[in-house]
C-alpha cells in the first residue's frame, strides 16, 4: 500500500529546504490548515507568501480545483513536486495559484469536450482532474517567481492552452480573473 503521508512529507520538507536556500524563512503549517502547507517570510524584505504543496510519485497530480479555490491574496503559490523514489530525483514546479486553476481547468475541459474523442468515454468532472508535467513544465525550478506578487508572474502554461481558453467549450472557470482579460503567453 502507498504511504501518501510519507510522500506528502517528502514534498513539504523538500520545498522548505529549497526556500531556505533561497533566503526565505519557511514554516510548515499544521495539518488541517486550508490552502496553505508552508508560510514563508523573505529575509530581505519581510514579504510573506503562502504555499500549497502537491506531491506525486506518479506522472500527474490530482487537482480538485473546486476544493483548491482561486487566490484570495496576491501571495498564494503552489509548488507541484514530482518524486522519483527509485532514483531519489525530485522536481519542483513553482506556480501561482490562479495559474494552477487555469491550467487544470483548460487541460481538463479540453480533454472532456474533445470533439475527436469517442463518445461515452469521458465522464470525469473537474473534481477528478489529473494534470501532467507538460502542463506546468514552464514553471520548473522557477523559484525566482516568488520574489514578485503572484499576479506579476508570466504565464508559462503551454501555448495551446491559450487558444483553448478562448473556445466556448473550454473557457475558464467561473470567477477566474483572466475572464476579464486573457493574458498572452
Amino acid at each position: 500500500m502507498k504511504d501518501t503521508k510519507q510522500t506528502k512529507s517528502i514534498g513539504e520538507f523538500w520545498v522548505c529546504a529549497e526556500l531556505a536556500m533561497r533566503g526565505w524563512d519557511p514554516a510548515l503549517t499544521r495539518d488541517g490548515v486550508a490552502r496553505t502547507d508552508i508560510l514563508a517570510i523573505n529575509a530581505e524584505d519581510s514579504r510573506q507568501i503562502s504555499i500549497q504543496v502537491k506531491t506525486t510519485t506518479a506522472g500527474n497530480w490530482p487537482l480538485n480545483i473546486r476544493r483548491i479555490g482561486l487566490a484570495q491574496q496576491n501571495s498564494e503559490w503552489f509548488v507541484l513536486v514530482k518524486v522519483d523514489k527509485a532514483t531519489h530525483d525530485i522536481r519542483g514546479f513553482v506556480v501561482p495559484r490562479n495559474h494552477v486553476i487555469a491550467g487544470t481547468w483548460i487541460g481538463h475541459q479540453s480533454w472532456l469536450t474533445d470533439p475527436e474523442a469517442k463518445s461515452g468515454k469521458r465522464h470525469t468532472d473537474i473534481s477528478g482532474a489529473r494534470i501532467d508535467i507538460p502542463t506546468f513544465a514552464g514553471y520548473e525550478d522557477r523559484w525566482d517567481l516568488l520574489k514578485e506578487p503572484a499576479s506579476s508572474a508570466p504565464v508559462l502554461l503551454p501555448h495551446w492552452q491559450h487558444d483553448n481558453a478562448m473556445l466556448e467549450r473550454v473557457g475558464l472557470p467561473e470567477g477566474h480573473p483572466w475572464q476579464q482579460y486573457l493574458p498572452n503567453w
